[in-house]
């Protein structure tokens, strides 16, 4: 008798809470062999990594932004690995990331520049907190040529406003993120990522007839702090 793989749960941080992975499996029960067990199959579980955050910290090149001219996208990094590269940080308490468990086709494949990793993801309901296990979680690491670490927040804020890519505008993908966390629980929040919206949101208001592609640099009412910018490196 053949055995049947155990699950492949992947946790959605970004882009994949509001853009669901391909091959979710659909929401059953699952055979597993190798333990005579029936595993009950979830597609999508809300929840929240602890120990992690969650920052506009890669840059995206090919998808919301241009070689010359790099959007930002969210990473996700271990608390004390950003406390440590990140030098000052608007939110040093942050310390839980949510998001969505996917339950996957196994066949799915790492993406390039990220690190498989086991981890604990946790759901709050009104017993109180309930762990669930989760396989493979893509984690950023700061090994990873497009990952810039911490940059100022109305830096970063005028950035992502700026940007524009093939898969759109940059603050598109700030406020559909912000969106979907927000429709995650009652409990999800995510001080960071809220923080950069209201910045972005601002500066719509203050430029409402300008493009983000109008400025070849920040408006000089914008004060601007100093990044910190990793060269661009060939892929």
């Amino acid at each position: 008798m053949g055995q049947t793989a155990p699950p492949f749960i992947v946790f959605g941080y970004g882009s994949l809470i509001f853009k669901p992975p391909p091959h979710v499996i659909e929401q059953g029960n699952m055979a597993h062999s190798t333990c005579r067990l029936h595993l009950t199959v979830f597609s999508e579980v809300p929840g929240f990594l602890k120990g992690y955050v969650r920052r506009f910290a890669q840059k995206s090149h090919d998808h919301r932004g241009t070689p010359e001219n790099p959007g930002r996208v969210v990473t996700l990094i271990h608390k004390e690995d950003w406390d440590n590269f990140s030098g000052s940080d608007a939110f040093p308490d942050d310390d839980i990331v949510w998001g969505i468990a996917y339950t996957i086709d196994p066949a799915y494949e790492a993406e390039d520049g990220y690190t498989m990793e086991t981890l604990d993801i946790y759901g709050v309901d009104e017993h109180g907190v309930d762990k669930v296990k989760i396989h493979n979680c893509y984690v950023g690491r700061n090994d990873n040529p497009s990952f810039v670490g911490s940059e100022p927040l109305d830096v970063l804020g005028y950035r992502i406003w700026q940007s524009v890519g093939p898969s759109g505008r940059n603050k598109d993908y700030l406020y559909k993120l912000a969106e979907a966390v927000r429709q995650l629980s009652p409990n999800s929040y995510d001080s960071h990522l809220y923080a950069l919206e209201a910045i972005v949101r601002d500066l719509d208001k203050k430029y409402p007839d300008q493009r983000p592609t109008d400025f070849d640099e920040a408006p000089a009412s914008l004060e601007q702090g100093n990044t910190v910018e990793a060269d661009e490196e060939d892929d």
